[in-house]
């Protein structure tokens, strides 16, 4: 079957590989949807490794439901794309995204198991979750990415009238702001350096404003609207700079939390970190519970991810959607991918 794999730095190829068998009671599914990840772009960034199947955000099909006795042909679905031993300490108090194992054969993170830019998947059994009909398959490719700002948002205990900062206007930037709106911050802004971005985020009601993060007087316009400093700040770009207009842009005693994931050493001015007292908290992936409760927000109509989504592409255009994600200058925050088109 045609896939899309990693060539190289910034490079795709589309190439045939085999059709997967369940070996271990896994799920077999066509895949309908799959969404473009921030990670995934990092990995495409960096060229490696090569031959990585990418595609951990998805609504599929099942073909054959493998061991699992509650599904049948023709379910749709989706999954947690972790691979958690079960038995550590993280995974038996419900917080398998940072158990030691958890991504070492990830879907669409690990060569071992190819990701959903190509037709069909082998899942996990126990990470697949059957989705009402009432979602739709774009909904259902979303699901994993809104987990992740929910989760950052439960880790920032955000509070009615706090004053909420969110650095990066990419998808998960802009998931945090609408869930940060949700819990009762009185006002929330975006911070970003490409401004159809920032734009974008205002005019689809989940930032009150947004800051041109390479303004010269950024930090002091920030610090005057606040009049001195944000209560919460998600930082969703991973950074150096990011990371470091999140310390002073949060109001002393304020709480950080960082969910922007980079490959390479941040540098940051930790002194700020220490004189103002800052809580700076790390956020991964989310619970099985919290990408749960996504489905059911979707599927009670309770939040609307489909504002989100800029288009659909087949798997001839993924190198192009690539790079429009990362030309810094595109208003586009989500793509998917119909592995069918």
């Amino acid at each position: 079957m045609k896939c899309v794999a990693i060539k190289g730095v910034k490079e795709f190829e589309i190439k045939e590989i085999e059709e997967p068998i369940s070996k271990n009671g896994e799920v077999l599914i066509d895949v309908e949807k799959t969404g473009i990840c921030g990670s995934d772009i990092h990995y495409w960034t960096a060229g490696n490794p090569v031959g990585l199947v990418m595609g951990h955000e998805y609504c599929g099909i099942v073909t054959n439901p493998g061991s699992r006795e509650d599904l049948k042909v023709g379910d749709r679905v989706t999954a947690l794309p972790i691979s958690p031993c079960g038995k550590c300490h993280a995974c038996l108090t419900g917080n398998p995204q940072y158990c030691p194992e958890t991504w070492t054969y990830a879907t669409g993170l690990s060569l071992t198991n190819p990701g959903a830019l190509a037709p069909k998947m082998a899942i996990r059994p126990d990470m697949v979750i059957k989705v009402p009909e009432g979602v739709k398959d774009e909904e259902v490719a979303m699901v994993e990415p809104t987990a992740v700002g929910l989760h950052a948002i439960h880790l920032a205990n955000i509070k009615v009238g706090d004053r909420v900062l969110v650095i990066g206007g990419g998808i998960i930037g802009l998931v945090s702001a609408m869930f940060a709106k949700m819990e009762g911050a009185s006002y929330v802004a975006v911070s970003e350096t490409n401004e159809s971005r920032g734009k974008k985020a205002v005019e689809l009601n989940v930032a009150d404003e947004w800051f041109d993060a390479k303004e010269e007087k950024f930090v002091e316009k920030t610090l005057e609207k606040t009049n001195g400093g944000f209560d919460v700040v998600i930082e969703c770009c991973g950074n150096s700079p990011a990371v470091s207009s999140a310390l002073v842009t949060v109001k002393p005693g304020g709480t950080i939390i960082l969910v922007g994931v980079s490959l390479d050493p941040v540098t940051i001015p930790t002194v700020v970190s220490v004189m103002r007292e800052l809580t700076v908290q790390g956020a991964i992936a989310y619970t099985k519970e919290e990408f749960q409760t996504c489905i059911d927000l979707m599927a009670n109509k309770q939040i609307d991810v489909m504002k989100f989504v800029d288009k659909v592409v087949g798997l001839d255009q993924v190198q192009e959607a690539y790079e429009e994600l990362t030309s810094g200058t595109s208003s586009a925050v989500k793509i998917l991918v119909d592995p069918n088109k």
